[in-house]
């Protein structure tokens, strides 16, 4: 059987109407999100090689890891609703295909303006398929959907992680043979998205949609701010890791290990996942405090760690901030975004992205340069670690006095 034979198949089985069972549909869409992520995050154990090979310093690299979340901010801001006015698959095809190009730019990186320039358009393609494919699986299935759609981007960051983080140790040529293996997953989803019915039909409007659309309703106000030190601490801590945690590791082992740098972002994204997989049905505001007490608790097991060179304390200890960082988010999401009127909650949920990502971004660019300037990644981590420890602890605190003003409310009301 021939490429041709196949092309000509696949042609026939779209003409006439055959598509993926709903099922299939589901989890294509799943793995969509999973791959994407993963793809985000395969770069954190390659920062070391890259580093090596090109001589730049730990700013240019904590730089190169945040024009991503901005790209993916951007993208969402003008292109998050488009989906709504296309249809979900003609909006995953043409982002699928950018990230399988954009494996390629990667894997033919020349020096840092090649890894900028293929961060920011991965991260514009990510962030024009978030929303399509978060709403394409609600669309297909709604209890299943939203499930998906808690769990998968902490999964797919896991598995980027652990994937480059195998083959950096163990394989040959591994800013090649990660792209490689991540292009064909983003092929082989194309070919199901070929065979995929649109969740929807198209609409007019996809040219108004591209105009940014920000309002934070009243009613939400207050919830914001609320869990805003949530929501900066935990995206704070993930992209501190996501590109300076290979380094951290390098720092406290006095060695180089891919697999170790890597395995630190998988062991705090996989504990996200499964938080949020085991606590999704908890109340929203209780959820969001356990996972800031949580986030304390397990970087201050991490900073403990640093001095001392525990390395099996310092994975304890991410594990711990792990579950802190996915019960931290998705509560404060659910805390915020019900407040908000059906039609207001796209606009809302943009707003809690905005604040996520520019807090994934801009604090890591500070570590980096802390690390430029002063060389000690050990004692950077402590103080970025501090800080997100003030943030968490800052949240359970306000929690507490507001459950206690609460109390004293009814007694002196029921006296």
């Amino acid at each position: 059987m021939t490429p041709l034979s196949v092309c000509s198949d696949a042609a026939q089985v779209i003409d006439k109407g055959i598509y993926l069972p709903r099922n299939a549909a589901l989890y294509l869409l799943a793995s969509i999100t999973v791959s994407f992520l993963a793809a985000s995050s395969a770069l954190a154990p390659l920062y070391g090689l890259y580093q090596a090979q090109w001589g730049f310093s730990p700013l240019t690299g904590t730089f190169i890891f945040a024009v991503y979340p901005i790209a993916v901010l951007l993208a969402l801001l003008f292109a998050g609703r488009l989906s709504d006015h296309l249809g979900r698959r003609p909006v995953l095809l043409a982002a699928t295909a950018v990230q399988a190009a954009t494996m390629v730019l990667f894997a033919m990186a020349g020096g840092v303006g090649d890894l900028v320039l293929a961060r920011i358009i991965q991260g514009l393609a990510t962030g024009a398929a978030v929303g399509a494919v978060g709403a394409g699986m609600l669309d297909l299935n709604k209890e299943r959907g939203a499930t998906a759609n808690a769990v998968t981007p902490t999964l797919g960051t896991a598995a980027g992680g652990m994937l480059a983080g195998l083959l950096v140790q163990y394989l040959p040529a591994p800013t090649h043979l990660v792209y490689a293996v991540l292009c064909a997953i983003f092929v082989v989803q194309g070919i199901g998205l070929a065979v995929m019915a649109d969740t929807i039909a198209p609409a007019p409007g996809a040219l108004g949609s591209l105009k940014p659309q920000l309002h934070l309703p009243a009613a939400t106000r207050g919830p914001l701010l609320v869990a805003l030190p949530v929501l900066v601490a935990t995206w704070a801590l993930g992209g501190f890791y996501n590109s300076l945690g290979p380094m951290l590791v390098r720092g406290m082992l006095g060695v180089g290990s891919g697999f170790l740098g890597g395995l630190a972002v998988f062991v705090l994204a996989a504990s996200g996942s499964l938080a949020v997989l085991v606590l999704r049905r908890q109340e929203p505001r209780a959820m969001m405090i356990f996972g800031a007490a949580m986030l304390a608790v397990g970087v201050g097991v991490v900073v403990w760690s640093l001095p001392h060179h525990a390395i099996a304390v310092f994975f304890a200890g991410t594990s711990l901030a792990g579950i802190g960082f996915g019960a931290g988010f998705q509560g404060a999401v659910r805390s915020v975004v019900p407040f908000a009127a059906p039609h207001e909650r796209a606009g809302v949920l943009s707003i809690v992205f905005i604040v996520s990502y520019l807090s994934m971004g801009l604090p890591a660019i500070g570590a980096g340069a802390f690390v430029a300037w002063h060389g000690n990644i050990i004692g950077t981590a402590e103080h970025f670690g501090a800080g997100v420890m003030a943030l968490a602890l800052t949240a359970v605190l306000a929690a507490g006095l507001r459950r206690a003003a609460s109390i004293i409310n009814r007694s002196y009301n029921n006296g």
